[in-house]
């Protein structure tokens, strides 16, 4: 597994949502999240015992990240460090911009797109809510996408669950898509999750690696 490509997921993943990077040790990225039941998370460049032993022993809440080309070895080597290993596994997944489909809005829905100073991309598909007056809408599907050094890395494209089976994630992908070429991006980067993966192969995309996940604490 090339460490590049998970060095350039976590540069965009980290402007995404915010994080503070951490110096690289042992290995494997660092980035400081804060968050409830997830301190702080290593992105695993070469796993190693050593590695899933460090995270096993760490006092604050710290997760595991593991892209890797061997996924029943990874999840082994971390079990045995006695962390607890998810169930299920994620994609790291690549593709070039140029060609991606074009966005299919059902009626009714309008794009928004906005940037952000860290050059983060946002779209929401608005729609009327009919709970409220005409002129209110509310965001029926939305998505973001860090550019990084030629790359667009790809976070939380979610659809409201009334909204859902209207092809409003393709729209959201096919716009950022659209939106990250003019600004020079030239290939999309995401860690799919498992109902993510489908739509994302539909679209064009590659599955470079499977990614194992592992926590010292459950849940």
């Amino acid at each position: 597994m090339p460490d590049d490509l998970i060095r350039r997921w976590e540069r965009g993943w980290s402007a995404c949502r915010g994080w503070t990077r951490q110096p690289e040790e042992r290995g494997a990225l660092r980035v400081l999240l804060g968050l409830p039941g997830r301190h702080r998370e290593l992105i695993a460049l070469r796993l190693s015992p050593e590695l899933a032993a460090e995270v096993a022993a760490a006092d604050e809440p710290t997760w595991l990240t593991v892209p890797t080309d061997h996924p029943t070895e990874a999840a082994r080597t971390l079990a045995e460090a006695g962390l607890h290993v998810r169930p299920t596994r994620e994609h790291l997944m690549t593709r070039p911009l140029a060609d991606h489909p074009a966005p299919l809005l059902p009626p009714g829905y309008h794009p928004l797109v906005t940037v952000t100073d860290a050059a983060v991309l946002r779209v929401e598909l608005r729609h009327p809510d009919t709970a409220a007056t005409a002129a209110t809408t509310t965001a029926a599907a939305s998505g973001q996408a860090a550019l990084v050094d030629g790359d667009a890395v790809f976070d939380r494209v979610e659809t409201a669950p009334r909204h859902r089976r209207k092809g409003l994630g393709s729209a959201v992908m096919a716009l950022l898509s659209a939106e990250a070429v003019t600004r020079g991006a030239t290939r999309g980067v995401l860690m799919a999750t498992p109902d993510g993966h489908a739509l994302y192969t539909a679209l064009g995309w590659s599955t470079a690696a499977e990614v194992v996940i592992a926590a010292n604490e459950p849940g």
